[in-house]
């Protein structure tokens, strides 16, 4: 069995990493710079790094930062937020991203998602995905974008499989219920993706302790889990972390 990835994420706003609840009550935690270069340092397997007001803003991800980030980080490094044309992805890889991460723009424009794995390759291509609990279908979940704030009538589980069939290598999958709530990750959500596709998919939204980290992987069958309150406050060290999953048997690169 393949090891799972333990994934901090930096929600980035006027050049500070910010952690909100259910996107929203945003407060500050640190400069990016610094704590992407600690989270290199501690052992995580990957980082992402979002942008989280750059769709909203209808400006580009914030390229330098990216640029100074990467300069501090040695391990894979996700980049996402007002990523729209292929041209923009061309730059953040140039720039040391290793992936680019497409929400918004991926469900106005799915030909973005192939495109992008035609010229890039699909292990370069995450598709984002901020899903909220359907209130009129029991069991289902619809796409939001814009940041969460414009819900669509998508259905999850279908827009999943179809990024998958574009060439998506890899879904990153956030509750919107259960975000920044550090109350758990919603499994079901979380088990209704990962049984309707075969790439990997990154649980993201409501790690709270260790045990949640644990219930995405054994529950939800995530491939990897994101956190960022957690780690963020100081909650947990990644080496707590992984430590912690390793002695409930499952794979981790220690």
């Amino acid at each position: 069995m393949l090891a799972k990835r333990v994934i901090p994420c930096l929600d980035v706003q006027d050049h500070r990493v910010v952690k909100g609840v259910r996107f929203l009550d945003l407060r500050d935690a640190g400069d990016p710079v610094e704590l992407g270069a600690r989270y290199s340092d501690m052992g995580a397997d990957e980082l992402v790094f979002l942008d989280i007001t750059a769709t909203l803003r209808s400006r580009k991800t914030l390229v330098d930062l990216v640029r100074r980030v990467a300069e501090r980080v040695f391990i894979p490094f996700t980049v996402g937020g007002g990523i729209s044309r292929i041209e923009q992805i061309d730059e953040l890889l140039r720039s040391g991203a290793e992936k680019v991460s497409i929400n918004t723009a991926a469900v106005q424009n799915p030909s973005l998602v192939s495109a992008s794995a035609r010229q890039f390759g699909s292990q370069c291509v995450v598709l984002a995905i901020d899903a909220r609990r359907s209130q009129t279908r029991a069991g289902h979940w619809q796409v939001c974008v814009r940041a969460g704030t414009e819900p669509t009538d998508m259905d999850v589980v279908d827009w999943a499989r179809k990024g998958q069939d574009l060439g998506a290598g890899e879904i990153l999958l956030t509750s919107m219920d259960a975000d920044g709530t550090c109350a758990g990750y919603d499994n079901d959500l979380n088990r209704a993706v990962t049984g309707a596709v075969t790439i990997p998919v990154i649980a993201s939204g409501g790690a709270g302790r260790l045990e949640h980290l644990a219930d995405a992987i054994t529950l939800g069958h995530a491939d990897a889990v994101l956190m960022a309150s957690i780690t963020h406050f100081g909650d947990c060290t990644i080496r707590q972390i992984k430590e912690y999953l390793a002695q409930r048997g499952i794979p981790m690169n220690l």
